[in-house]
């Protein structure tokens, strides 16, 4: 049963990251032409500011996802196995947290 939710919530978080891509990519392109006041400008914008931190917090998980699946592929020692599965989830959930905080204040 377990195997079925991370098949399920990664094809979700892949289908979600398409349509949240493009706000990622708009702020990329800005970042290469706007000056700063239009940057912070379209940052505070709410749609574009809550794109954004979901972009961060489903690529996080969905690159936690797809990690932990390939850990419990490759690797077969139980111990290290767990280990690696936990440090990769901390990781990602600092990394993710970390993003939204920062895209929120700013």
């Amino acid at each position: 049963m377990k195997a079925v939710k991370h098949w399920r919530m990664q094809r979700i978080t892949a289908i979600l990251l398409i349509p949240l891509s493009y706000w990622l990519l708009k702020f990329l392109q800005l970042c290469l032409q706007a000056n700063y006041f239009e940057m912070t400008e379209w940052l505070n914008a709410p749609v574009n500011k809550i794109a954004l931190c979901a972009w961060c917090l489903v690529v996080c998980y969905h690159a936690a996802i797809g990690l932990q699946v390939v850990l419990e592929d490759y690797v077969s020692h139980q111990g290290k196995q767990l280990t690696a599965i936990w440090c990769i989830n901390l990781f990602f959930a600092g990394l993710g947290l970390s993003s939204f905080v920062l895209l929120l204040q700013g």
